[in-house]
């Protein structure tokens, strides 16, 4: 009995022997087929790398080609509430679609019979009002009313955070936000059922011709621009060249208080515009002079305490060496708003859409 249990034992310990030696090699043959879970996860983390680096070869979100690279369908215009008229055209709180948020706007239409491919359309873009106080119906009532009784339909855009409008307001200058919506404007107005899409011109005052400049080196769809006191100097010219001051004035629309937190942040990032003139260029809507898309006319207060006239003088410059069209009418001692000489400059404003713009509506080749 002794020497049974004894054999038993050994065929146990055998058959230990003999699973354990195929276990190791089970495992050795897994672990030279297997994938190296480390080395794989190193492959993973250089190919997020390289998506990492791909990303900062995008264009910067402030840049032009950035704007160019973007999709502003627009929407239809809806009409939110009917205003009181002006003395011949209709006025309307419209809004349409940005970015999905939703653009509340003024919008004068003329009233007589329509000409067969529609009104001829000016977007109006308003400089700075804090947007808190901003609202759809007040300032600048004035100018929208020059265009609106001679012939256009005007949409004057809220800007996202601006009266109604949803979203944040960003600012015109450290964030591409504004002038997306104003290229979502000009997509709506040319679905908007009494609008000529062919004939589309754009208006801007101080960072509303900030916005024109940019818009129209991007959009081809806009005929032709005039800029009221613009802020159209390059980014080194709004780093070095301007500052604007904190100001109590009467006229309708107020200055603002020194802001400059897009300044440092692009400075402490990017370097000054010395440092890295080329990423300064790209986003600076006067590095693509060739590409605007059509004639602009300039206008200017020599007293302009606001923003620098040196601004228009050097655009009107840089359009001419680019062989592009452009008209620069200065007024001596005027101020921000061209208040003294507004008549003046409304009249050559309405004139220069007249000729580029509107020219003769019956003619389908216009």
């Amino acid at each position: 009995m002794y020497h049974i249990k004894i054999a038993m034992n050994k065929k146990i310990l055998l058959l230990i022997v003999i699973i354990f030696v195929v276990g190791i090699s089970f495992l050795s043959l897994y672990k030279g087929n297997k994938p190296n879970i480390l080395n794989n996860d190193i492959e993973q983390i250089d190919e997020r790398d390289k998506a990492g680096l791909v990303e900062k070869d995008l264009p910067h979100p402030l840049s032009i080609e950035s704007l160019r690279k973007g999709e502003y369908p627009g929407s239809e215009i809806t009409i939110e509430q009917i205003l009181d008229p002006g003395s011949n055209y209709s006025r309307h709180i419209a809004s349409y679609k940005s970015e999905g948020l939703k653009i509340y706007a003024l919008l004068t239409v003329p009233n007589g019979e329509k000409p067969e491919n529609g009104w001829p359309v000016v977007i109006f873009n308003h400089g700075y009002i804090a947007p808190s106080e901003y609202r759809t119906t007040e300032r600048y009532i004035a100018y929208t009313d020059g265009f609106s009784r001679n012939g256009y339909i005007v949409l004057r855009s809220d800007y996202r955070g601006h009266g109604n409008s949803e979203g944040q307001a960003s600012g015109s200058y450290g964030s591409n936000g504004y002038t997306i919506d104003i290229l979502n404007a000009v997509a709506s107005m040319k679905k908007y059922k009494d609008a000529d899409p062919r004939r589309i011109g754009m208006w801007g005052h101080s960072m509303g011709g900030h916005i024109t400049l940019r818009a129209m080196v991007v959009n081809k769809d806009v005929k032709a621009g005039v800029i009221w006191a613009g802020v159209v100097g390059s980014y080194a010219d709004l780093i070095n060249n301007w500052r604007r001051r904190n100001q109590t004035t009467t006229t309708p629309f107020p200055t603002r208080s020194t802001r400059g937190g897009w300044r440092q942040s692009l400075i402490n990032e990017y370097g000054s515009p010395e440092k890295n003139p080329e990423f300064w260029n790209s986003i600076s809507a006067t590095s693509y002079l060739a590409d605007v898309a059509g004639p602009i006319q300039l206008h200017h207060g020599t007293a302009d305490t606001s923003v620098p006239v040196a601004f228009s003088e050097t655009l009107e410059k840089q359009m001419k060496a680019a062989g592009k069209t452009v008209e620069l009418f200065t007024y001596p001692g005027d101020d921000h708003n061209i208040s003294a000489n507004f008549n003046t400059a409304i009249q050559h404003s309405i004139d220069f859409f007249d000729k580029y713009v509107k020219g003769d509506i019956n003619n389908d080749e216009q």
